[in-house]
């Protein structure tokens, strides 16, 4: 195992050197890397550098109610193109109704309207099929059809959205698709998002209309194929305005509009131009109109109705109306665009100021060196110059992490920077295995060489195993997840594959270039600290019946706890919103409260945090439409300054029922899923009785921690479920450990008793738990003290599952496996391995 080639050493050495030259450009900044050297770098999340991430939905009814108004008319048209009459044809529930003037003319009818149930491309589902009912069809628009309809409405939207942004001039946009019907987009940098939601969030379809008769009375019945729309022209009174339904222009024919102020008025105008068909169509129909008004229409709205004072020939014309300078450039920029298919909803709003974004950095900066600094120093204190060398494996491990994110252009998130923390942590574990184990070989009296080798063997599998578990639930975690806590998984996950290869090849290249310079006949893995666990003899399993006893007690309490008082959901699992506020000055509850119970947005809870010019404001979700969130965050930042002159909204979270209900789903989906991939992995990698109590055991730690969420009344939500499932790493990884001991143990000792065996397994392990959670405890505390209000939460949820975990492999995990593997392990090992000497080392353990 100390045996390495000049090759392999230089393989291993270049390995390092790059990851480390890697990681440079996103440790520095790409600004103050020379112009002449492309270099990757990873992105800083949204929660970092500030900037706002939106999920805008589809309205998959307007998509309906489109389709449906148009297919109207297209009835219509094939009728009088087969010269057939019918009493009447309108949209009705779900679909069409055709009613007969003639029962007789049914079949007819049907095969007038044939073209509406074919599709228009092979392989494709026609939107409606024909039902005959009495005295009229019904054509009957599908689901199926109405998903394929709002599928191509998403992918029409995408890039529309896209350009949208990119007139906007947002550095780096994401814009993405997200299931069937949703659009994710993240602006880095824009810290209001309310121009992008409103560029965002109008249809911009804009078509021509004349205008109906003066005389008719506003507020009367429309004549036949006229409508009364609202006219948001201010300046001409307002009102409404009837026009003729049939479209003289389609906006689609528009090729360009500019904002420009008008050089006779002053006033702010867009013009536009058409192309060759639209400038032909347009100049047809202001030839005909001369002295009539003409309807400029945008999403509904007349939003100008000028007079044709003569014939308008070159294709180009301008929008009057109450315009601003903002108001006119972000029209022309929506007709520059092009109008979407269909409108569309935000149902998640999350938004960072940059002054946040720099209080996380600064924040997550000193949770990592306080982290590291700790660590560092037990490592130290605790195995002496081979814990030197764990740390520089650890250094290692930090910046091939960088590196790989760098490489793979990833976003770093503040969830991230805990990941980065705990993987230091975690990473630790590997390194106190492989020192314990050479402790005692050492004990066993065995010469430096042979501990270092029999060392590193033995703790080879472990790792693997213990490693491999948590790198399980990580995949599964960003699977399900969502935002920042995919970042969370990214960052751990690479960090425990990295952790794998610095714990297991870089460390044990150092030691062997130690050794093979200095042939010490003694290795320095103690340290100044020593704990004196080596040969224990606690008889654990005399407890088991307590032990058992009071975790199931406190696993029901919990359960209890968990219908009353209940959890307290966040926002991810029950939909609200949450605004983060900073005050000019020391924050006036009092009449922040008065303030808000007269914005009509439901109960506003207040929460004190940070400084005292710092407060929290959550709201219920709203009822009603998803767009009523958007309106009642409008409403409280009104409020605020209107009220609180000088107040900065840093945070905004809003999220919908839908998002909210599918997060929860998936949340508990992953929990699931991580629970029954453990049993495969552990029931693969030992035998069934191990993975039947490692998963209990895992189950009743995560009813526990659910407990303890209830308990605390700390937010439950998907940071939370971050927390679970990494608690369930912890828990998995301490029973491996005791696990791959008991059965390295059942082959050396054949005839010892089960109960006996186990406590020794657990003693010769003591050590290494001890020193593994006391490292993850000394990485995580920072986190909790300075990783500010988004990361206390999650860090105090790891600290008591590191606390849980540990008592539950002794208590519980143990005594399952006792009652499990009596007589029947046993077997088992005999017939994989056939009987050595007792108390002696077979060849299998040899090996």
């Amino acid at each position: 195992m100390l045996k390495f080639s000049r090759l392999q050493t230089i393989a291993i050495l270049v390995v390092c050197f790059l990851g480390s030259a890697l990681a440079i450009p996103s440790l520095v900044g790409p600004h103050n890397m020379p112009t002449w050297l492309p270099m990757r770098h990873f992105n800083l999340g949204l929660d970092l550098q500030g900037g706002s991430y939106l999920l805008l939905e589809v309205d998959a009814d307007a998509v309906k109610r489109e389709r449906l108004e148009n297919a109207v008319d297209e009835v219509r048209g094939l009728l009088r193109t087969a010269n057939l009459r019918v009493a009447g044809v309108g949209v009705e529930g779900s679909g069409l109704v055709v009613r007969l003037a003639d029962p007789s003319d049914a079949a007819s009818v049907t095969d007038a309207l044939r073209p509406l149930t074919q599709a228009s491309l092979p392989g494709e589902i026609a939107d409606f099929t024909i039902v005959p009912e009495a005295g009229r069809l019904r054509l009957d628009f599908g689901q199926q059809a109405l998903t394929n309809r709002v599928s191509k409405a998403v992918d029409q939207s995408l890039e529309i959205v896209r350009r949208r942004i990119d007139e906007t001039g947002v550095n780096e946009p994401i814009v993405a698709r997200q299931g069937v019907s949703r659009v994710l987009v993240q602006l880095p940098g824009v810290t209001d998002p309310g121009r992008i939601k409103r560029l965002l969030g109008q249809t911009a379809k804009m078509t021509f209309h004349l205008v109906g008769d003066a005389t008719v009375a506003p507020g009367s019945s429309a004549p036949p194929g006229f409508e009364w729309l609202q006219n948001s022209d201010r300046g001409a009174g307002g009102g409404q305005v009837l026009v003729r339904k049939r479209v003289e222009v389609d906006g689609a024919t528009l090729t360009d509009a500019q904002p420009s102020a008008d050089p006779q008025s002053g006033r702010w105008v867009v013009s536009f131009s058409f192309d060759s068909i639209g400038a032909r169509r347009f100049a047809d129909i202001t030839k005909a109109n001369v002295g009539r008004p003409f309807a400029i229409v945008l999403d509904g709205r007349v939003i100008s109705a000028p007079v044709i004072n003569e014939p308008i020939l070159g294709g180009r014309g301008q929008i009057s109306g109450n315009f601003t300078a903002q108001t006119a450039t972000e029209l022309a920029v929506l007709l520059r665009a092009g109008a979407l298919p269909a409108p569309l909803t935000v149902v998640e709003e999350r938004s960072i100021g940059p002054e946040l974004g720099a209080d996380s950095i600064k924040a997550g900066v000193i949770s990592c060196l306080v982290g590291v600094v700790l660590v560092f120093a037990y490592m130290w204190l605790t195995y002496g110059f081979f814990g030197l060398i764990a740390n520089a494996a650890l250094v290692f491990n930090l910046f091939l992490t960088l590196s790989c994110l760098a490489m793979l252009e990833a976003t770093l998130t503040l969830p991230g920077i805990a990941g980065v923390v705990l993987t230091l942590g975690m990473s630790v574990d590997a390194n106190i295995l492989i020192n314990e184990r050479i402790r005692e070989e050492l004990r066993k009296g065995k010469t430096a060489l042979s501990a270092l080798e029999t060392g590193y063997i033995k703790a080879r599998g472990t790792i693997m195993d213990s490693n491999l578990t948590t790198l399980i639930k990580m995949v599964l975690l960003y699977v399900v997840g969502t935002g920042s806590v995919k970042g969370f998984a990214v960052t751990t996950s690479l960090g425990i594959i990295t952790s794998m290869f610095t714990a297991t090849v870089v460390a044990r290249l150092l030691t062997a270039i130690w050794y093979k310079r200095t042939r010490s006949k003694e290795l320095p893995v103690f340290g100044p600290i020593k704990l004196k666990t080596a040969g224990m003899k606690i008889n654990f399993m005399n407890g088991r019946h307590v032990g058992l006893a009071v975790s199931v007690i406190l696993s029901t309490a919990s359960v209890a706890m968990f219908f009353k008082p209940g959890l307290n959901y966040g926002i991810d699992f029950a939909g609200g919103i949450v605004m983060e506020v900073r005050t000019a000055e020391q924050t006036d509850f009092p009449k922040m409260r008065e303030v808000m119970e007269h914005v009509n947005v439901g109960p506003v809870a207040l929460q004190a945090f940070g400084t005292d010019r710092d407060v929290i404001l959550r709201m219920e979700r709203q009822e009603g439409a998803e767009s009523n969130q958007q309106a009642a965050v409008k409403a409280v930042t009104a409020a605020l300054e209107q009220n609180f002159p000088g107040s900065e909204v840093r945070r905004v979270e809003a999220v919908g029922a839908s998002v909210s209900a599918e997060l929860f789903s998936d949340g508990m989906l992953a929990l699931g899923l991580a629970a029954f991939f453990m049993l495969l992995y552990i029931t693969f990698r030992f035998e069934w009785q191990f993975g039947v109590g490692a998963v209990v055991t895992m189950m009743l730690d995560v009813t526990k921690t659910i407990g303890f969420y209830a308990l605390t009344g700390l937010q439950f939500n998907l940071t939370a479920v971050a927390a679970m499932l990494t608690i369930m790493g912890f828990s998995i990884n301490d029973k491996v450990v005791v696990y791959d001991r008991v059965r390295e143990n059942l082959r050396l000792y054949r005839k010892m008793p089960l109960r006996e065996l186990i406590d020794r397994s657990i003693n010769e392990t003591m050590t290494r738990t001890i020193n593994t959670n006391i490292a993850v405890f000394l990485s995580i505390v920072p986190l909790a003290l300075y990783g500010g209000e988004a990361l206390r939460e999650f860090a105090w949820a790891l600290l008591f599952g590191i606390l849980l975990a540990t008592s539950s492999s002794i208590f519980i995990a143990a005594p399952i496996l006792l009652y499990l593997g009596e007589n029947r392990l046993r077997k088992t090992m005999d017939a994989e391995d056939p009987p050595g000497n007792e108390g002696g080392e077979g060849e299998a353990a040899k090996a």
